[in-house]
């Protein structure tokens, strides 16, 4: 079903870090130009059991490439689903929620079996993943559940994929390095342009709703009604108003349950460094545009030259 191989690029050892290593190339045998970079790990003890496991059709799944909104677009779609229980939401983790099925894949670091704790959830099970379409699980397209998918412009993603990367990870080289991979699809669940294209191929099936991340943060409300709509929801405006309180960029930042404060620590101090929640937060900035005074001039023509790539037919916001 799949070929797995080590890429010939030096950028790729250049990337590595002591959370994300020993990454391998995925592909498809049946199309070659479907493929994703993941650890060895995840090829060897996640990548069948996702592609087997069984899903139910009042499964509910969050679906994107990292840090196009992906814990923002979490709560609110589990809001949404759980008639706005802001007690639940106040009290336990998102993860908990709403579990990251590939997470344990991604490091040998991670203590917990996500896909076991992710096919154990009492229903209706609600599922974040990162990996690309031909990597779900194959009875998604079959039962087809609701897939929410998010896509952000790639500018910004990989800016704060670069910084995920330094300060979660331990990523020790250069951001010219990291954006380099980027380029070359060598990141950590790259490509991202194949990623978007796939499902954004899809969008007009009855079970998807894409969105874009710039949407959100330009009309909060106008979002959440969609996503009300696609969860057969409906709550009045002022149920709305302050459901977008509680989603709000500070609130999110602030939120311990959703802000991931306490995987940061565990993750920074398992690998030897001081916790300081002053340096660095998962929900870092959250703009659009942001990349404009963090990219060089090189490094903005290479995620130019890699859109362009891509031959989109989507018009991303900047």
């Amino acid at each position: 079903m799949y070929n797995i191989e080590v890429p010939d690029d030096e950028i790729l050892k250049k990337i590595e870090t002591p959370l994300m290593h020993n990454f391998v190339k995925i592909s498809s045998k049946e199309d070659p130009t479907k493929f994703c970079i993941m650890p060895q790990h995840f090829a060897d003890n996640y990548l069948e059991r996702i592609k087997n496991m069984e899903i139910f059709e009042d499964d509910i799944w969050v679906v994107t490439f990292p840090k196009c909104g992906t814990t923002w677009t979490q709560e609110m779609t589990w809001m949404i689903g759980h008639n706005l229980d802001y007690k639940t939401s106040l009290e336990v983790q998102l993860d908990e929620r709403f579990p990251f099925v590939e997470a344990g894949g991604l490091t040998t670091l991670i203590p917990v079996d996500t896909f076991e704790k992710t096919k154990n959830m009492p229903r209706p099970r609600y599922i974040k993943s990162h990996l690309p379409l031909f990597l779900l699980p194959d009875q998604l397209w079959t039962v087809k559940p609701k897939i929410v998918y998010v896509a952000r412009n790639p500018k910004d993603t990989a800016v704060s994929w670069y910084h995920h990367h330094r300060n979660l990870h331990g990523y020790q080289g250069t951001k010219a390095d990291f954006i380099e991979a980027f380029g070359k699809d060598l990141v950590l669940f790259s490509p991202m342009n194949n990623h978007v294209i796939d499902f954004w191929n899809i969008r007009f099936q009855q079970n998807i709703l894409f969105l874009f991340f710039e949407d959100m943060k330009r009309n909060l409300s106008q979002e959440v009604k969609k996503v009300m709509k696609f969860m057969e929801k409906d709550y009045s405006q002022d149920k709305i108003d302050k459901l977008c309180v509680h989603l709000s960029f500070d609130s999110i930042k602030n939120n311990k349950m959703v802000n991931k404060e306490g995987d940061i620590k565990y993750l920074m101090e398992t690998t030897g460094r001081e916790y300081n929640p002053q340096n660095y937060t998962f929900i870092r900035k959250g703009k659009v545009g942001g990349y404009k005074k963090e990219l060089t001039v090189e490094e903005n023509d290479i995620l130019d030259d890699y859109i362009k790539k891509a031959e989109f037919e989507i018009e991303y916001q900047f």
